[in-house]
Protein backbone atom coordinates (compact mmCIF):
# COMPACT_ATOMS: atom_id res chain seq x y z
CA UNK A 1 0.00 0.00 0.00
CA UNK A 2 1.38 3.92 -1.01
CA UNK A 3 -0.16 6.17 2.10
CA UNK A 4 -1.03 9.68 0.48
CA UNK A 5 -2.69 12.55 1.39
CA UNK A 6 -5.89 14.79 0.49
CA UNK A 7 -3.26 17.84 -0.70
CA UNK A 8 -6.01 20.23 0.77
CA UNK A 9 -5.65 19.48 4.08
CA UNK A 10 -2.11 19.75 4.19
CA UNK A 11 -1.21 23.38 5.65
CA UNK A 12 -4.65 24.10 5.78
CA UNK A 13 -4.66 26.55 8.63
CA UNK A 14 -1.58 28.32 7.55
CA UNK A 15 -0.25 31.33 6.55
CA UNK A 16 -1.12 32.38 3.04
CA UNK A 17 2.55 31.24 1.53
CA UNK A 18 2.14 28.15 3.25
CA UNK A 19 -0.58 27.32 1.19
CA UNK A 20 0.78 27.17 -2.68
CA UNK A 21 0.68 23.78 -4.50
CA UNK A 22 4.70 23.77 -4.07
CA UNK A 23 4.57 24.45 -0.28
CA UNK A 24 1.65 21.86 0.02
CA UNK A 25 3.52 19.05 -2.28
CA UNK A 26 6.45 19.86 -0.02
CA UNK A 27 5.22 18.99 3.17
CA UNK A 28 3.76 16.45 2.41
CA UNK A 29 6.77 14.85 0.90
CA UNK A 30 8.22 16.16 4.17
CA UNK A 31 5.91 14.07 6.33
CA UNK A 32 6.21 10.81 4.59
CA UNK A 33 3.50 10.54 1.99
CA UNK A 34 4.02 8.71 -1.49
CA UNK A 35 0.94 10.69 -3.37
CA UNK A 36 -1.53 13.22 -3.05
CA UNK A 37 -5.68 13.43 -4.17
CA UNK A 38 -5.13 16.78 -5.77
CA UNK A 39 -8.19 19.57 -5.88
CA UNK A 40 -6.89 21.93 -8.26
CA UNK A 41 -9.41 24.41 -7.06
CA UNK A 42 -8.30 24.08 -3.51
CA UNK A 43 -4.87 24.13 -3.82
CA UNK A 44 -4.30 27.13 -6.69
CA UNK A 45 -6.42 29.59 -5.23
CA UNK A 46 -7.87 32.36 -7.27
CA UNK A 47 -8.91 30.41 -10.42
CA UNK A 48 -12.33 28.81 -11.17
CA UNK A 49 -10.52 26.10 -13.32
CA UNK A 50 -12.74 25.71 -15.93
CA UNK A 51 -11.96 23.88 -19.21
CA UNK A 52 -10.12 27.14 -20.67
CA UNK A 53 -7.60 27.07 -17.51
CA UNK A 54 -7.02 23.26 -18.12
CA UNK A 55 -4.08 23.72 -20.09
CA UNK A 56 -1.22 21.55 -21.22
CA UNK A 57 1.11 23.72 -19.57
CA UNK A 58 -1.10 23.60 -16.27
CA UNK A 59 -0.59 19.83 -17.12
CA UNK A 60 3.46 20.26 -17.06
CA UNK A 61 3.64 22.09 -14.40
CA UNK A 62 1.62 19.73 -12.07
CA UNK A 63 3.67 17.02 -13.39
CA UNK A 64 6.66 19.42 -12.17
CA UNK A 65 6.10 20.16 -8.86
CA UNK A 66 5.12 16.74 -8.03
CA UNK A 67 8.05 15.05 -9.32
CA UNK A 68 10.28 17.34 -7.38
CA UNK A 69 9.03 15.56 -4.14
CA UNK A 70 8.93 12.56 -5.51
CA UNK A 71 4.92 12.43 -5.21
CA UNK A 72 2.30 10.78 -7.34
CA UNK A 73 -1.23 12.37 -8.22
CA UNK A 74 -3.32 9.56 -7.34
CA UNK A 75 -6.19 10.96 -7.71
CA UNK A 76 -7.20 14.63 -9.81
CA UNK A 77 -10.74 15.98 -8.10
CA UNK A 78 -13.04 16.85 -10.23
CA UNK A 79 -16.06 16.61 -8.07
CA UNK A 80 -19.05 18.03 -9.89
CA UNK A 81 -23.09 16.89 -9.76
CA UNK A 82 -23.75 15.08 -12.97
CA UNK A 83 -27.48 15.08 -12.12
CA UNK A 84 -27.81 18.48 -12.21
CA UNK A 85 -31.20 19.52 -12.89
CA UNK A 86 -29.93 23.11 -15.51
CA UNK A 87 -28.55 21.90 -18.46
CA UNK A 88 -26.23 24.50 -19.26
CA UNK A 89 -24.82 24.01 -16.14
CA UNK A 90 -24.40 20.31 -16.45
CA UNK A 91 -22.86 21.34 -20.09
CA UNK A 92 -20.48 23.47 -17.95
CA UNK A 93 -19.87 20.53 -15.91
CA UNK A 94 -18.97 18.25 -18.43
CA UNK A 95 -16.64 20.66 -19.95
CA UNK A 96 -14.67 20.39 -15.88
CA UNK A 97 -14.49 16.59 -16.72
CA UNK A 98 -13.35 16.97 -20.18
CA UNK A 99 -10.20 19.37 -19.10
CA UNK A 100 -9.68 17.32 -16.11
CA UNK A 101 -8.98 14.21 -18.30
CA UNK A 102 -6.99 16.16 -20.85
CA UNK A 103 -4.85 17.68 -17.79
CA UNK A 104 -4.59 14.04 -15.80
CA UNK A 105 -3.54 12.51 -19.09
CA UNK A 106 -0.84 15.11 -19.90
CA UNK A 107 0.25 15.39 -16.21
CA UNK A 108 0.81 10.99 -14.94
CA UNK A 109 -2.15 11.46 -12.64
CA UNK A 110 -3.42 7.91 -11.94
CA UNK A 111 -7.65 8.70 -11.76
CA UNK A 112 -9.46 11.27 -12.19
CA UNK A 113 -12.18 11.00 -9.19
CA UNK A 114 -15.58 12.09 -9.01
CA UNK A 115 -19.06 11.46 -6.60
CA UNK A 116 -22.63 10.80 -8.67
CA UNK A 117 -24.03 13.91 -7.40
CA UNK A 118 -28.08 13.74 -6.51
CA UNK A 119 -30.94 15.32 -8.84
CA UNK A 120 -31.19 18.87 -7.49
CA UNK A 121 -28.94 22.14 -7.87
CA UNK A 122 -28.41 22.00 -3.87
CA UNK A 123 -26.29 18.31 -4.55
CA UNK A 124 -27.94 17.78 -1.15
CA UNK A 125 -29.33 13.84 -0.30
CA UNK A 126 -33.22 14.08 -0.98
CA UNK A 127 -36.60 12.25 -1.41
CA UNK A 128 -35.32 11.15 -5.35
CA UNK A 129 -31.77 10.97 -5.12
CA UNK A 130 -31.50 7.06 -4.95
CA UNK A 131 -34.38 6.44 -7.37
CA UNK A 132 -34.12 4.71 -10.42
CA UNK A 133 -34.69 7.99 -12.42
CA UNK A 134 -31.43 9.25 -10.85
CA UNK A 135 -29.43 6.64 -11.70
CA UNK A 136 -30.54 6.58 -15.04
CA UNK A 137 -29.60 10.62 -15.44
CA UNK A 138 -26.50 9.96 -13.88
CA UNK A 139 -25.14 7.61 -15.94
CA UNK A 140 -26.64 9.18 -19.56
CA UNK A 141 -24.70 12.72 -18.62
CA UNK A 142 -21.75 10.24 -17.43
CA UNK A 143 -21.72 8.72 -21.44
CA UNK A 144 -19.63 11.17 -23.05
CA UNK A 145 -16.99 12.07 -20.23
CA UNK A 146 -15.90 8.07 -19.99
CA UNK A 147 -15.93 7.98 -24.02
CA UNK A 148 -13.46 11.15 -23.81
CA UNK A 149 -11.46 9.22 -21.01
CA UNK A 150 -11.11 6.39 -23.29
CA UNK A 151 -9.87 8.67 -26.27
CA UNK A 152 -7.37 10.05 -24.02
CA UNK A 153 -6.21 7.06 -21.84
CA UNK A 154 -7.19 8.14 -18.49
CA UNK A 155 -9.46 6.56 -15.60
CA UNK A 156 -12.11 7.84 -14.45
CA UNK A 157 -13.46 6.41 -11.14
CA UNK A 158 -16.35 6.79 -8.87
CA UNK A 159 -17.21 6.74 -5.49
CA UNK A 160 -19.63 5.41 -3.87
CA UNK A 161 -21.41 7.78 -1.04
CA UNK A 162 -24.52 7.17 0.97
CA UNK A 163 -26.00 10.50 0.49
CA UNK A 164 -25.44 10.07 -3.30
CA UNK A 165 -26.91 8.63 -6.29
CA UNK A 166 -24.87 5.60 -6.11
CA UNK A 167 -24.86 5.36 -2.70
CA UNK A 168 -23.83 1.18 -2.32
CA UNK A 169 -21.65 -1.41 -3.96
CA UNK A 170 -24.82 -2.54 -5.90
CA UNK A 171 -25.35 0.61 -7.08
CA UNK A 172 -21.76 0.89 -8.14
CA UNK A 173 -22.00 -2.64 -9.88
CA UNK A 174 -24.81 -1.19 -11.62
CA UNK A 175 -23.29 1.36 -13.30
CA UNK A 176 -20.39 -0.60 -14.30
CA UNK A 177 -22.44 -2.95 -15.85
CA UNK A 178 -24.65 -0.61 -17.59
CA UNK A 179 -21.28 1.56 -18.78
CA UNK A 180 -19.12 -1.52 -19.99
CA UNK A 181 -16.20 1.38 -20.26
CA UNK A 182 -12.45 -0.33 -19.36
CA UNK A 183 -11.84 3.02 -18.36
CA UNK A 184 -14.24 3.26 -15.20
CA UNK A 185 -12.85 2.80 -12.13
CA UNK A 186 -13.85 2.61 -8.33
CA UNK A 187 -12.88 4.92 -5.21
CA UNK A 188 -13.42 3.02 -2.21
CA UNK A 189 -14.24 5.13 0.66
CA UNK A 190 -15.50 2.94 3.10
CA UNK A 191 -16.42 5.66 5.79
CA UNK A 192 -18.71 7.54 2.23
CA UNK A 193 -20.89 3.87 2.32
CA UNK A 194 -22.22 5.32 5.88
CA UNK A 195 -25.23 6.88 6.75
CA UNK A 196 -26.87 7.09 10.24
CA UNK A 197 -28.93 3.98 9.32
CA UNK A 198 -26.15 1.74 8.48
CA UNK A 199 -23.93 2.58 10.66
CA UNK A 200 -24.04 0.06 12.87
CA UNK A 201 -23.86 -2.34 10.29
CA UNK A 202 -20.47 -1.08 9.10
CA UNK A 203 -18.41 -4.21 8.79
CA UNK A 204 -20.95 -5.81 6.37
CA UNK A 205 -21.39 -2.44 4.63
CA UNK A 206 -17.77 -2.67 3.96
CA UNK A 207 -17.46 -6.67 3.20
CA UNK A 208 -19.96 -6.50 0.61
CA UNK A 209 -18.62 -3.22 -1.34
CA UNK A 210 -14.83 -5.06 -0.92
CA UNK A 211 -16.24 -8.48 -2.11
CA UNK A 212 -18.85 -6.95 -5.41
CA UNK A 213 -16.19 -4.35 -6.31
CA UNK A 214 -13.04 -5.94 -5.70
CA UNK A 215 -11.93 -5.92 -9.36
CA UNK A 216 -12.59 -2.72 -9.94
CA UNK A 217 -11.24 -0.35 -7.30
CA UNK A 218 -8.28 1.36 -8.04
CA UNK A 219 -7.52 4.15 -4.92
CA UNK A 220 -8.83 4.03 -1.38
CA UNK A 221 -9.66 6.44 0.79
CA UNK A 222 -8.85 6.40 4.65
CA UNK A 223 -10.91 8.32 7.31
CA UNK A 224 -12.64 7.83 10.10
CA UNK A 225 -15.91 9.40 11.84
CA UNK A 226 -17.48 10.08 15.16
CA UNK A 227 -21.20 11.07 15.66
CA UNK A 228 -22.11 14.24 16.73
CA UNK A 229 -25.87 15.56 16.98
CA UNK A 230 -27.44 12.49 15.08
CA UNK A 231 -25.14 12.93 12.44
CA UNK A 232 -21.89 11.10 11.42
CA UNK A 233 -18.87 13.74 10.97
CA UNK A 234 -15.17 12.76 9.23
CA UNK A 235 -12.40 13.01 11.05
CA UNK A 236 -8.72 11.98 10.90
CA UNK A 237 -7.76 7.99 10.68
CA UNK A 238 -7.41 6.63 13.94
CA UNK A 239 -9.74 9.21 15.82
CA UNK A 240 -13.21 7.81 15.76
CA UNK A 241 -14.91 4.71 15.88
CA UNK A 242 -13.67 2.51 12.80
CA UNK A 243 -12.06 -0.71 13.11
CA UNK A 244 -9.84 -0.80 10.04
CA UNK A 245 -8.41 -4.44 10.12
CA UNK A 246 -10.69 -6.27 7.35
CA UNK A 247 -10.03 -3.29 5.10
CA UNK A 248 -6.56 -3.50 5.28
CA UNK A 249 -6.52 -7.14 5.36
CA UNK A 250 -7.92 -7.11 2.17
CA UNK A 251 -6.02 -3.84 0.65
CA UNK A 252 -2.94 -6.69 1.67
CA UNK A 253 -4.27 -9.54 0.24
CA UNK A 254 -5.80 -8.15 -3.08
CA UNK A 255 -4.66 -4.75 -3.98
CA UNK A 256 -0.66 -4.76 -3.22
CA UNK A 257 0.80 -0.75 -4.02
CA UNK A 258 -2.69 0.90 -4.21
CA UNK A 259 -2.22 4.17 -3.38
CA UNK A 260 -5.01 5.27 -0.58
CA UNK A 261 -4.98 8.54 0.23
CA UNK A 262 -5.48 10.14 3.84
CA UNK A 263 -8.57 12.72 4.46
CA UNK A 264 -10.06 14.93 7.04
CA UNK A 265 -6.46 15.30 8.56
CA UNK A 266 -5.26 18.33 10.11
CA UNK A 267 -1.23 19.80 10.49
CA UNK A 268 -1.18 18.73 13.92
CA UNK A 269 -2.31 14.68 13.17
CA UNK A 270 -1.03 14.10 9.62
CA UNK A 271 1.50 12.29 10.74
CA UNK A 272 0.02 10.51 13.62
CA UNK A 273 -2.71 8.86 10.98
CA UNK A 274 -0.14 7.94 8.81
CA UNK A 275 1.54 6.12 11.34
CA UNK A 276 -1.63 4.75 12.82
CA UNK A 277 -2.67 3.25 9.49
CA UNK A 278 0.98 1.91 8.63
CA UNK A 279 0.89 0.05 12.07
CA UNK A 280 -2.38 -1.48 11.90
CA UNK A 281 -1.23 -2.44 8.04
CA UNK A 282 1.56 -4.30 9.80
CA UNK A 283 -0.62 -5.95 12.17
CA UNK A 284 -3.61 -7.04 9.80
Amino acid sequence: MQLGIRLHDVNASAPEAERTLEARARKAGEEGFSCVHLALSKCIPGFDFDDAALTEGLAAYVRRVFRKQELDVAVLGCYLNLAHPDREKLKEFQSRYFGSLRVAALAGVGVVGTETGAPNAAYKLDADTHSPEALRTFMWNLEPILERAEKYGVMLAIEPVWNHIVYNADRAVEVLEAMKSPNLRIIFDPVNLLGTENVDERERVFGDAMDKLCDHIAVVHLKDFVRQDGKLVSVAAGTGEMDYTEILRFIKTRKPYIQATLENTTNDNAVQARQFIERAFQEA
